[in-house]
């Protein structure tokens, strides 16, 4: 699989993904292992089938298997003949949800793959974010990505694409004209365009992009300079693209800032303990508890970028990893945390690729706040709770440009506490108490 630029691996780092994602660790079999193995196992079902079954008995975090008999299950599994790759994966997907846990499951190549391109912040294709536009009903550029292949070709925000390869593009869908474009890196495609009433194609060659999911500004608000941060996951190049964002606004002499968490699933567990050690110079960032009931405690280090004020912004779709760095900025008072309760998943999961390029995510550890809270099915409550209407919530959906904008109800609460005399600050040496023991796996931290 490729490496990320930080040169780490999705599967060397545990991964705490959102609603249905998961996280993930080293696999025992490794992918040096999987390469030798592969093709004497790609005809051979039921071996992917044991590999599923001696992973998870070996990792999972209940040793009760959530109270199913594990060994019946894998005397039923190994006692059926599996004619295809397909009867072996409904079987393992069929034993794995008998076990009521979402997040351990199981993949096809195809899923597997789309995960780990997901963690790994980058994408094979030309670079441009498209919509369709309401007015035109034509497939519209809305941004060129920096350094990409689009960007380098000129193509520009507005520019309407006719087709894709020959293609026309009127009456597609939006999730089609994506497949088109992305691509093995090297190869070639040419768009069809329109700009100013002018049609002209475009050849461009695809190359392997960093996807953005930092967004930074500077804004004036009064006599106060605000940093509005905006994270949408926690990928292989995310804590790359935070310490950018935080060092350029430093540099423009930023007096607080406002951290967007709202929509964020989750995404690579060592991604937010290292965007938290940006936002803290001491304190516990998370605790997590594994199968033995082993605990291992991570904390600040004193790299901490800034101590300006700072909000968060959270929502209800908030999860995960975006919890564990929430969790700790509030603990630990370093933050003021305005919005919706969150969506409360605190289990880690490690994720495996198997023999054949199928892979499953396997839950291997609950993890806690700083103060020791639990929060799975709770979510974490904000300092300042403010739910909007569904009105509200529409019309962010249906206008992100009014994000971290006056429009924006969230947005201009942080902007009163930062205003006023009491706002968040860092607390020095502040000491959580976690009400663990021990030392746990390592994780793959």
């Amino acid at each position: 699989m490729r490496q990320s630029a930080k040169r780490y691996s999705p599967l060397q780092v545990a991964f705490i993904g959102g609603a249905i994602a998961t996280s993930a660790t080293l696999s025992v079999f490794g992918t040096a292992w999987c390469r030798s193995v592969r093709a004497a196992l790609q005809d051979s079902p039921k071996a992917i089938v044991d590999q599923v079954w001696q992973l998870v008995n070996r990792e999972y975090v209940d040793p009760s298997f959530n109270k199913q008999n594990w060994q019946a299950v894998r005397q039923s599994l190994l006692s059926k003949n599996y004619s295809s790759r397909e009867e072996a994966y409904a079987a393992i997907r069929e034993a794995l949800q008998k076990m009521g846990d979402p997040y351990t499951r199981f993949m096809d190549p195809k899923q597997y793959e789309a995960l780990t391109s997901q963690t790994s912040g980058e994408v094979s294709g030309i670079g441009i974010r498209m919509e369709l536009n309401e007015k035109t009903k034509r497939l519209t550029v809305v941004e060129a990505i920096e350094n990409s292949p689009a960007l380098k070709a000129g193509i520009k925000p507005g520019d309407q694409i006719l087709a894709i390869d020959g293609k026309p593009t009127q009456k597609m869908a939006i999730d089609d004209a994506s497949k088109l474009i992305r691509g093995k890196s090297g190869t070639v495609i040419t768009l069809r365009l329109e700009r100013e009433g002018r049609a002209f194609d475009q050849k461009l060659t695809r190359a392997t992009i960093e996807v953005p999911t930092v967004r930074y500004t500077l804004k004036q608000e009064g006599s106060r300079r605000v940093g509005y941060i905006t994270l949408r996951e926690f990928s292989a190049h995310a804590a790359d693209q935070m310490r950018r964002a935080i060092s350029d606004l430093n540099g423009k002499q930023v007096d607080a800032y406002v951290l967007d968490l709202r929509g964020n699933p989750g995404g690579l567990l060592q991604a937010s303990i290292e965007i938290a050690r940006m936002w803290m110079d001491n304190g516990s960032i998370v605790r997590t508890v594994d199968r033995r009931g082993s605990s291992e405690e991570t904390k600040a280090n004193r790299t901490a970028l800034t101590k300006q004020p700072l909000v968060v912004l959270v929502d209800n779709n908030s999860a995960s990893a975006s919890e564990i760095l929430t969790g700790a900025l509030k603990d630990n008072k370093r933050a003021v945390v305005v919005g919706s309760q969150t969506f409360g998943k605190a289990l880690v999961q490690s994720v495996h690729e198997l023999a054949d390029g199928s892979g499953v995510a396997i839950t291997i550890a609950h993890y806690y706040t700083p103060k020791g809270t639990d929060i799975n099915h709770k979510g974490i409550t904000p300092d300042i709770k403010l739910d909007l209407t569904e009105a509200q919530q529409r019309q962010l959906a249906t206008n992100p440009d009014l994000r971290g904008t006056q429009n924006d109800p969230h947005y201009t609460r942080a902007l009163t506490i930062l205003s006023s005399n009491n706002f968040a600050q860092p607390v020095p040496h502040q000491t959580s108490q976690t009400n663990g023991a021990g030392k746990a796996n390592n994780l793959g931290l």
